[in-house]
Parts: C-alpha cells; structure tokens; sequence
C-alpha cells in the first residue's frame, strides 16, 4: 500500500490517516471517505478546506469532528481530534482491528497496535475489547456490516461478546441503526450477514416480522421456507448485480434517494418483499399452499416498520414499490399479446425503477424452485424477463414522462362536479388510458372522461 498514490493526500503531511480509508485501500478498494485524527482538530480541519477549496462542516461540537467536503462533492474528509495521549491509545478504543490501523502521514508508517494488517490478510473480523460494546452498542450492528462487506470471518470471541451484549443492540438512536442497516445491505456479502444475524437473533430484534415469517414453510413452488427464500432473493440480487451488463449496473449504483445507491434499497426490499405471506397464507384441501394479494398487503405492512427504522418517504416509496410489484413484470411476460404496447405499458408504469423491478423479478424466480416448478418453467420466464429488460434498455433514451393532460381542477371544471369518489375514479382512469397509451393528447382526454363520466351516473 502506499499512500502517496491516493491524489488527495499525496500533499497532506500532518495526523493521522484511520479507520475505514486504510481498511479499504489494504484491501485494494478505492476510497472517497478519509478519516484523519490529530491534535487541534478544528484548525488543521479549516486549513485542509482553504489549501483544497473545501466546504467545512461541524458534525460534532462536543466530540470535536468536522468534515471537509472538497469542491468535486464526492469526496471528503472527517478529521476528529486525537483520543488520548498518543495515537496508539486512540487506536485501543476503536472497535474491531481491522479498523484500528493508522498511517502517520508526517513520517509515513503504518501503525498497527492490535494486529489489524494481520487480520485483514488472514480475512478476521476481530474486536479490541468487551467494554467498547457497551460504550457503544451499535458496535454489535456493525460487527455485521463488515461481515456484509468484508466477506471476514468473525472470531469465536467476538462472537461470545455479541451474545453477551445482545440486550443492549436496539439501544443506539434509530437513526444511526439505520445507517448501519443501509451500509450492510450494500455490501458484497449481505446474504451470509442476514443468516449469521439471525444465529444471533438479531435479525428479529430488527425486523421483528421475521418471527412470522419463519412459520411459513417450504411448499410444492418453494423448496425453502419463507425465511431463508427471502434471504436467497438477497444472494440472488447479489449474483445478479455481480454479473449484470455495465448500463444496469450503472443504474443500480446511483445515490437517487436516501443517500445509498439504489442497489442498498433494492435488497432491502428482496428481503422484506414476502413480508405479506404469513398474514394472507392458506392451505387448500389439495395441499396447495396460496398467498392472494400478499404483495398488496406486504407493501402496506412494510411501511410502519421502515418508519420505525427512519427511512425517509422517497426511500419507503421505492421500497414499498418493490414489494407491490414485484410479481408484476412475470405477469406481464404472460400476457396472451406480449407486444409491444403491452411492454410499454409496463414502463411507463414503473418508471425510473423498472430495471430494479425486473432484476427483483430474476431473483425471486430463481430463489422458488419447489418440485412443482420445472426448469422449462424456470428458463421460459428468465427469458421472458430478459426481452423485457433488453426491450426497456434499448427505448429508454427515447422515453419521456407521462405528461399529466388533465389535472383535478380541469376535470371538475369540463364536467361542473365537485370534489367526491368519483373524481378520483376518473382521475385513476385517465391514468391507465394513458399508460395503455390509448390517451395522449388534451382533446382524447377530455372526450374520455365525458364518456367515463357518462357512464357513472
């Protein structure tokens, strides 16, 4: 490693380089995220932003953290001042090794006092010491976020800690839980994290509709229960993401709500995207195991539990989305007139999240493989699925929003009716006109709602 080939801190010759930036480049992976630690925090932070045209951020008065974000708005540094005497002591109260290695950017040595280099080459999540979880319980979260995104090993200790500390997980401010719920479904390995976690049972402290869930067991369309499907949805996105042609990948990892990349959020809702089945499953004299509207009613029940979690209103649209629709584009590839004013009807619905709504598709059919389900079942709706991806990937540049022809007060003006149900039923049907593309200019639209309206009275 050297780190005088990252362009950003070639010319910083002051503190203390920690944490996550040395992890991540010992590990070959770029950065954007430099922590620094040293002694007059806020003066060196105020320097870093005049000598790189920075913008200087408070984050924590109290603790002395500042961040400085540089002019290209991608990458940043937090500076923090040092813990303790020296940065040896600062290192001892940090929470796992792999974490705890410094490099001294006056002298430019590595400073490794708990065998972090060690253990990130042998591939070990390891912790320092058992009082630093109960100084900050939300450590135990991010034991597993590095599991997510390392791919690591933990030790036997650190997981005798974990199990001693456990009442305290849910402690921490949800906010920051959720932080750290986003960072883990973004990682490389987030559907082995998902199965240690519940080892632990903190999975269910979390997601308390886990419990249900696992009463759902495998049937004649699912060789696993319900829990571990959802939890092979979440690999299956993995391994899709992983071998997905450049322009989708390109669209999963763009940050356009939230914070995270879409690809976080798309397997978060791999693995609520069955939470519905347990309340709607019934079993039918011949055996058969069904499930009517569990994506409706998953949708509706995923929303206070995201609330609790402090996701923000765009990331619960696109969450609950998912879940709505994610049986959505296999009903489409089996429509009986598979055209093409039936694909585009599907993308104008789904809007900017119709390659998440497919790859979902790809997953959730891949991680159902019961005995009643053939592989000329499986093969026929992965290439439906595909012809509709390539179709949508080949119109995209060409597609425009929806336009909106007729707003609520046009419509009650044209046909002198006042607010009432009725409204929003012709407001609803306009809008599925328009989608079957039956309706796209103002005089279409006005005709239609005379007639619509005609016929509800």
């Amino acid at each position: 490693m050297n780190i005088r080939d990252d362009v950003v801190l070639a010319n910083i010759h002051e503190g203390y380089l920690v944490g996550g930036a040395i992890r991540d480049l010992l590990l070959g992976k770029n950065t954007t995220d430099r922590d620094i630690t040293i002694r007059n925090a806020e003066i060196f932070a105020k320097k870093i932003a005049d000598d790189f045209k920075g913008t200087f951020i408070v984050l924590d008065e109290v603790n002395k953290i500042y961040r400085v974000v540089l002019a290209d708005k991608v990458n940043f540094f937090d500076i923090s001042e040092l813990q303790g005497e020296t940065i040896e002591e600062d290192l001892k109260r940090r929470d796992f090794t792999i974490n705890a290695i410094a490099y001294d950017l006056k002298n430019d040595n590595i400073v490794d006092v708990t065998g972090g280099v060690s253990d990130i080459e042998n591939k070990v999540l390891r912790h320092i010491d058992d009082k630093n979880f109960e100084e900050d319980p939300l450590r135990i979260l991010r034991a597993f976020r590095f599991l997510a995104t390392t791919g690591f090993e933990m030790t036997s200790e650190l997981e005798n800690a974990i199990r001693n500390y456990l009442p305290l997980a849910m402690k921490p401010a949800k906010e920051r839980i959720h932080y750290e719920i986003m960072k883990l479904f973004g990682g490389e390995y987030t559907s082995s994290a998902l199965l240690k976690m519940d080892e632990f049972g903190l999975l269910e402290l979390i997601f308390p509709c886990i419990k249900d869930m696992k009463k759902v067991p495998p049937n004649t369309h699912h060789h696993l229960d319900l829990f571990h499907h959802v939890v092979e949805t979440v690999r299956q996105i993995e391994i899709g993401y992983s071998n997905a042609p450049k322009e989708v990948r390109e669209h999963l990892d763009k940050i356009d709500f939230g914070g995270f990349p879409r690809i976080n959020h798309l397997k978060i809702a791999g693995f609520l995207h069955d939470i519905g089945k347990f309340s709607t499953w019934t079993i039918e004299p011949t055996g058969r195991h069904r499930f009517i509207k569990h994506d409706d009613v998953g949708s509706k029940m995923a929303v206070p539990l995201l609330r609790e979690l402090k996701f923000s209103k765009k990331q619960i649209e696109y969450i609950t989305s998912m879940i709505k629709y994610h049986i959505y584009p296999s009903n489409v590839i089996l429509s009986p007139d598979f055209n093409e004013k039936v694909k585009m009807r599907y993308i104008r619905k789904m809007g900017d999240n119709v390659i998440d709504n497919i790859m979902l598709a790809f997953a959730d059919r891949l991680s159902a493989r019961g005995v009643d389900v053939t592989d000329e079942m499986v093969n026929a709706n992965l290439s439906g699925l595909n012809t509709l991806l390539n179709f949508y990937l080949e119109k995209r540049e060409t597609l425009e929003p929806l336009p909106k022809l007729l707003d609520g007060n046009e419509i009650m003006s044209i046909l002198d009716i006042q607010p009432s149900p009725i409204l929003g039923k012709i407001v609803n049907a306009l809008y599925e006109a328009q989608l079957n593309g039956d309706i796209v200019t103002k005089k279409q639209a006005r005709d239609f709602i005379k007639d619509f309206y005609k016929g509800c009275i």
